[in-house]
């Protein structure tokens, strides 16, 4: 019976194999079929059942493919730091003239200032490589800040251009950089570089050129396009090097390449790099509260010049919750700050708020409304001598038990703060013309009909006999200015006498003092 069922067995073995693999009566080959996309190849198998099963024929030659050939080889080994990494990246064209050559002689000449301008860079070149390599785009980008601030995030030109990318106000506000008196995003590390880069990418997608998009960036694009315009009537050239534009434009361009030709080969300039890891500086964190900036740093372990320089966007002592919930942190420092922040235990996190001004006020009366004094008042909301706070203003002030409260999202996004001058009034009678009434008067001195009418208890629409007195109150430096009346002739005389003279002076040449 055993041996019957060992044989059951092995017939249904052989019979399973059978079935599996089919073998041509004439033991010649076997012809499989290998699909690869579209393309079936037909591979030559040898049928010896008592040998493994090996490809038949000769090796054939891959064919030729052109994109094939146009890759490039990646490097299996990672960047040794982050410059070998902006290294690889570099993909516009190289610009060379004289300009660069005289860029290169000025920066490696000066190895204190690049030693300055690349330590503080250190901090923000990692993420800015990153956002350029995700948007595939030219690393050199990643050096404009060099050219633009020194990579300063507080770096603020004289025409208002603000932070490390150097945004005016409009263009900062065109894409998205919220300006208030909280925060200003010009001056943020995230904000602005994603700002930047998507002025860059519309830039270059306008213009089909980086050198172009660059003039443009710095120029205008409207500029850019008028000069390219100007050179298509006079039949002459529209690349970077041929444009007609400002000198500030045209070092532009040579700046960055001779930083980009430093950064390549610093040791044939014989600069110094500092050494950047090919890691993140820093990460975000999360914050739910309002949060002294002082606080926050202690808590986090950095110092606080540190902490300012990974989160310039907040110009106030405190950061709000409700405005910008997420602060910057270096990286070893955020698991650091979110433990201390869960263990902390004192009174509060924030010791300052936000008070909306119910009326004009001067700095002096406002403080006695919050109870600070009036010089802090004036200091951490920077408010110059001889200005009152107008209503609806807002004020960072001392928290208080009547004012413990975070800010709230609507002030913290809306507020804002308006300044009047703090004029001293003069009481001042004049005598009123032929003909003067109320509407003439206040036109004349330049106060509201209203108001001069309340001063002299009379209808807006009253009227003054000649010679009537009227009181004024104006500035105390402005002088009252005397009725409607004709000058005498001797007056006029005096005038046109003395013409000729000042005339004679106004086309005097003038004597320009040696530069």
């Amino acid at each position: 019976m055993k041996q019957l069922f060992y044989a059951l067995a092995l017939l249904s073995s052989l019979w399973l194999a059978g079935c599996a693999t089919s073998v041509p009566a004439d033991n010649t080959s076997v012809t499989t079929s290998i699909s690869a996309g579209s393309t079936t190849t037909s591979v030559p198998y040898a049928t010896d059942s008592s040998a493994a099963v090996y490809p038949g024929g000769g090796l054939k030659p891959l064919a030729s493919d052109p994109a094939l050939r146009s890759r490039t080889v990646q490097s299996l080994l990672p960047p040794a730091d982050l410059w070998e990494r902006v290294r690889r990246g570099f993909a516009m064209s190289d610009l060379d003239n004289d300009l660069v050559r005289e860029r290169e002689l000025w920066y490696s000449s000066r190895p204190d200032y690049v030693a300055r301008m690349t330590e503080r860079g250190s901090k923000y070149l990692f993420y800015i490589v990153e956002e350029l390599e995700r948007r595939d785009m030219p690393s050199e980008l990643a050096l404009l800040p060099f050219i633009e601030s020194a990579f300063n995030p507080q770096a603020v030109s004289s025409a208002k251009a603000a932070g490390m990318w150097q945004f005016m106000p409009a263009t900062g506000k065109y894409f998205d950089l919220t300006q208030n008196m909280f925060r200003d995003d010009r001056r943020d590390v995230i904000e602005s570089t994603r700002a930047a880069l998507d002025y860059m990418q519309k830039l270059y997608r306008m213009f089909g050129d980086w050198h172009l998009a660059l003039a443009a960036y710095n120029w205008g694009e409207g500029s850019v396009q008028r000069a390219i315009k100007k050179a298509r009537q006079t039949g002459t050239g529209t690349s970077y090097d041929d444009l007609v534009m400002p000198m500030e434009t045209r070092l532009y361009v040579p700046k960055l390449q001779a930083v980009k030709n430093i950064v390549a080969h610093p040791e044939s300039f014989r600069v110094v790099l500092p050494e950047i890891g090919n890691h993140p500086y820093f990460q975000s964190v999360e914050i739910e509260r309002d949060i002294d900036v002082a606080l926050a740093a202690e808590l986090a372990g950095v110092p606080l010049d540190d902490f300012r320089a990974l989160n310039p966007s907040a110009s106030k002592p405190v950061l709000l919750a409700a405005s910008n919930s997420q602060i910057l942190l270096p990286w070893d420092n955020a698991e650091r700050f979110q433990n201390n922040l869960t263990a902390y235990t004192g009174d509060r996190l924030a010791n300052w708020t936000a008070w909306v001004a119910p009326t004009t006020l001067s700095p002096a009366d406002a403080a006695k409304h919050v109870g600070m004094s009036e010089a802090e008042l004036r200091s951490v909301n920077k408010i110059p001598p001889r200005m009152r706070v107008r209503a609806g203003s807002t004020l960072l002030v001392r928290r208080s038990a009547s004012m413990n409260n975070d800010v709230t999202a609507h002030v913290a996004n809306n507020g804002y703060l308006t300044l009047a001058p703090d004029v001293v009034l003069k009481r001042t009678v004049v005598k009123a013309g032929k003909k003067d009434n109320v509407a003439s008067m206040a036109r004349r001195f330049s106060v509201s009909a209203q108001v001069l009418a309340n001063w002299n208890k009379v209808s807006t629409s009253a009227t003054f006999k000649r010679g009537q007195s009227v009181v004024l109150y104006l500035p105390a430096k402005a002088r009252p200015v005397r009725s409607a009346k004709v000058r005498s002739k001797t007056a006029v005389a005096k005038t046109v006498k003395r013409a000729p003279a000042r005339t004679a002076a106004r086309n005097k040449p003038v004597k320009l003092a040696r530069q």
